[in-house]
């Protein structure tokens, strides 16, 4: 006897926030893949994303991963009610910081190939900014600091999971409870107390 297997039934709140994830997730590579191609005039695009993914493949889908998953949280936690991201606002919380920084630094990365030279231009100002001291640290340990970068942005989406699983178990609870309050009153009816 051959058996299919059970069909995932997922409520319209899970598509939505899940669409809304997947979404976000890739409009994050894209943005790196234009960033990429508008900031390295000098070289073929195809060359250039070749040398991108070739060298960031990691922080690119790890950061398009962590976006998604943090996107996927907010959104589901705020379909269903309550929010798990309420001290973060919008484009300026912390996860969202250091995704930019985190894409930030793994452009500098991308120079020595040929790749990304307008940011030649950023850096050659870092030194007036940050003292040429700083400046070297933040060249020299670019592939470091994006790594840094993106481990922050995919512990948020697993702290934002984290404390939405407290939020889940006392929903069902309240919702049995509500499920559970007719019947009670149903039963009493039924079956009157003896006096």
């Amino acid at each position: 006897m051959i058996t299919t297997p059970a069909v995932l039934h997922l409520s319209h709140n899970i598509k939505r926030a899940l669409l809304t994830g997947i979404s976000l997730g890739i409009i994050s590579i894209l943005a790196y893949i234009i960033i990429v191609i508008v900031t390295t005039p000098q070289l073929p695009a195809s060359f250039a994303i070749k040398a991108a993914f070739s060298i960031n493949p990691l922080i690119i889908y790890g950061t398009a991963i962590g976006v998604g998953a943090n996107t996927f949280i907010s959104s589901y936690s705020k379909g269903i009610g309550c929010r798990v991201d309420k001290k973060r606002k919008g484009m300026l919380g912390v996860s969202s910081g250091s995704t930019a920084l985190s894409a930030f630094f793994s452009f500098f990365s991308l120079v020595p190939l040929g790749c990304c030279g307008s940011w030649l231009l950023v850096l050659s100002y870092l030194p007036t900014v940050f003292g040429s001291g700083l400046s070297v640290s933040l060249i020299q340990y670019s592939k470091s600091l994006s790594y840094i970068g993106l481990i922050i942005v995919l512990g948020f989406a697993g702290i934002s999971a984290f404390k939405l699983r407290p939020e889940l178990k006392n929903q069902r609870r309240q919702q049995q409870n509500w499920i559970d309050e007719p019947n009670i009153d149903k039963t009493k009816k039924e079956r009157p107390a003896l006096e």
